[in-house]
């Protein structure tokens, strides 16, 4: 022990000899980061965050290969066209760079044939009420060019909505509202800082080291290749009101041995070896939390989970190694800007929480399964098709082409070729669904007789390769419903009744069917792993088996009763923010629990007080410390609910701010009652050793 003791000093030794150098190095790597974070390329296609071994990914890399294509991923209308005006814009639809096909009616049956003899589907489906529709597959290396260029060509009054269009605008959109936040978010965590700290310079030397983090953070991100567009938007203002507390308690604990010890650079080696198992232990439950993330299939929480989990440990690191430099070198400075604390004395609050506490905790225990019951019954989005809302005008332009054509999707069927027969049998089989509205496939277009040859080579490269016949077919469903995925469950059913585990089928719809799937699956491995690793970490730090239980309850408790609310207020979940805030919440709000019990038993068994006298010293000398953290990390959750446009960030935003509110609320008046309720159990510790020698003794005895 004593020789680790002695590394750990020779360690701060050099950390506080060293500071300027250390500080030069810091700063030169947040300059080189922040040249580098405009270098990481962003994400915004929720598809491609998909297993590649999902049926969707594997129909859509051999429909590519196989025929150099996609299916459609915009539809543009141009309202009040005649056939002479939709050919028009069709012909410069198709010049543009980015536009890899359009399809419109003259792509399925030539237009000197009269209108009448047209398939009334089919000119619902392109052509209805004055309204022509094109269906168009553009370039996604090229979207952020091609989609502005298309909305130029339009105009106002015509309008253009798909995938594509939502990964464009999410683009586009997101820089702008990742800088009002942050602007804002900043200038909330200074006023935050000036209100619960005694000195005018500490903000802003706490900022100055968080920012320091996050810039480097968001800098090294690059090694991902890239990044998805919830880990550019909600990242760093995560890291930023997580990682907020490090700081502020290593500053005040330098202040407290400056005022024993006098010198300034052996203050801050004690105040560095006293905080860092603190520090450390609160850090590390967050980034297990994060962490748990990673485990998803569905690779955006993947992203997520391991560039929070850095985030936390360069803002650890950053605490530890440069911001003893920063303190040293502006602590003359914090002293001669001291204030009085603005904040009052909460020992009030405390007797008033310990008056309460025991009814609350009643009603706690009767809501647990409600709460958790409520959590799972909500109704989920999967997909994209519904993150902008009709105050945009990419959701308005969606709603008014729904309203005049119906939902559209288009389906991909590839089978093997050879068999007309059989195909001929497939496609009659398919026409019989309410929900295609029209088909095309070689036998259809010209029939079985026919020598395939005889088609136009323009069709048949598009509906025949060297492996496949592609069945091409408009579905009236949207890309995401309860009904969309019944009829891709229906397709994928009658396809193997044909072709038995030898064709492929692609579609917006199949992929939000993979993507249910997927996020599904994950929901409760990330849930047990989170929960796990916290509580086993818990169990290591505490050496005690109940109070981790108690702890990881609250705050999973908080959690199901911040999701029963969305349920409550009838209010859609978007499945991923469900999922990523789950273990968000837990990573970020679990500390409040750990400070909490911890300062609790420090009083029970260091200061001999009884367990009310402890709840009550407890809350007065840590209510501004939790709410502090509390309040800046649901303060940041709300500014990315207000400012974002997209609607799977801004819930995100959303549910964290109010989760954390939650947590916030069951620790403060809830946790206090579960303690002295089962206080004989909490405040005592275990010896791992003596752990195994009584579980060695018991196995001999056996």
């Amino acid at each position: 022990m004593p020789e680790q003791r002695s590394e750990v000093d020779r360690f701060y030794g050099g950390v506080i000899k060293y500071r300027k150098a250390i500080m030069i190095a810091f700063v030169a790597a947040a300059i080189i980061s922040g040249w580098l974070a405009t270098k990481v390329y962003v994400d915004y296609n929720i598809m491609n965050y998909l297993p590649q071994g999902s049926p969707s990914m594997v129909s859509l890399k051999v429909m590519t290969e196989e025929f150099g294509g996609e299916v459609p991923n915009c539809r543009v209308v141009i309202r009040d066209a005649d056939r002479k005006t939709a050919l028009e814009y069709k012909r410069k639809l198709e010049e543009m760079d980015g536009v890899i096909s359009v399809t419109w009616l003259d792509t399925m049956l030539p237009l000197n044939m009269p209108v009448e003899m047209f398939p009334q589907s089919l000119l619902d489906t392109y052509f209805k009420d004055g309204n022509a529709m094109f269906l168009l597959t553009v370039d996604e290396d090229k979207q952020t060019e091609t989609i502005p260029a298309i909305y130029d060509l339009i105009g106002e009054e015509n309008m253009v909505s798909g995938t594509a269009v939502l990964t464009v605008v999410a683009t586009l959109n997101t820089v702008k509202e990742i800088l009002i936040i942050t602007v804002i978010a900043i200038f909330f965590l200074l006023f935050v800082l000036a209100i619960t700290t005694t000195s005018w310079v500490e903000p802003i030397v706490v900022m100055t080291g968080l920012g320091i983090a996050v810039v480097i953070n968001s800098g090294t991100n690059i090694i991902f290749g890239k990044i998805s567009f919830v880990t550019n938007s909600a990242g760093m203002v995560l890291q930023m009101a997580v990682a907020l507390d490090y700081s502020v308690f290593l500053i005040h604990r330098f202040t407290e041995c400056l005022e024993e010890i006098g010198d300034p650079e052996k203050a801050m080696k004690e105040a560095l070896k006293l905080s860092t198992s603190s520090i450390l232990s609160s850090g590390l439950t967050t980034v297990i939390g994060f962490l748990a993330l990673a485990t998803m299939r569905f690779l955006i929480g993947a992203d997520l989970g391991w560039a929070l989990s850095k985030g936390i440990i360069i803002s650890l690191i950053t605490v530890l190694v440069f911001m003893p430099g920063l303190i040293l070198s502006t602590y003359k400075l914090m002293e001669k800007t001291r204030h009085r604390s603005f904040m009052p004395s909460f020992e009030k609050f405390g007797s008033f929480v310990c008056r309460i506490t025991m009814p609350l905790t009643i009603v706690f225990a009767l809501a647990i399964a409600p709460a958790f019951i409520g959590s799972i019954n909500n109704s989920y989005l999967y997909g994209s098709s519904k993150i902008y809302g009709p105050e945009t005008r990419c959701g308005s332009d969606a709603q008014k082409i729904n309203e005049i054509f119906g939902y559209r999707d288009t389906y991909v069927l590839m089978v093997p070729p050879g068999d007309n027969s059989k195909e001929s049998s497939l496609i009659r089989e398919l026409k019989e669904y309410p929900e295609v509205t029209s088909v095309m496939a070689p036998v259809s277009v010209i029939g079985e007789a026919v020598p395939y040859e005889a088609l136009p080579d323009t069709l048949t490269s598009q509906l025949r390769s060297e492996n496949y016949d592609r069945i091409v077919m408009s579905v009236s469903l949207p890309s995401e419903s309860e009904e969309t995925f019944a009829f891709v469950e229906k397709m994928y059913e009658t396809a193997d009744r044909y072709y038995p585990g030898s064709y492929h089928l692609v579609s917006e719809g199949v992929n939000v069917n993979d993507l249910k799937n997927v996020i599904t699956s994950d929901n409760l491995k990330v849930n047990l792993v989170a929960i796990a690793a916290v509580f086993m970490i818990l169990v290591l730090t505490m050496r005690n088996l109940l109070l981790p239980l108690i702890l990881v309850l609250v705050i999973e408790t908080a959690i199901w009763v911040n999701m029963s609310i969305s349920l409550i207020t009838g209010t859609p979940l978007f499945y991923m923010s469900y999922l990523i805030v789950s273990s968000v919440q837990l990573g970020a709000t679990v500390d409040y629990a750990i400070l909490f019990a911890q300062r609790y038993r420090e009083n029970r068994l260091t200061l001999g007080f009884t367990p009310r006298e402890s709840v009550v010293k407890t809350i007065s000398d840590n209510t501004v410390s939790i709410m502090t953290s509390g309040l800046a990390v649901s303060f940041m959750g709300f500014l990315l609910a207000i400012f974002s446009t997209q609607g799977i960030i801004a819930q995100i935003g959303l549910l964290l701010g109010r989760g954390t509110l939650c947590s916030l609320f069951l620790v403060l008046f809830v946790l206090p009652g579960l303690l002295m309720v089962f206080d004989r159990f909490v405040i005592h510790s275990f010896s791992f050793g003596n752990m195994f020698r009584s579980a060695e003794k018991s196995k001999k005895t056996a």
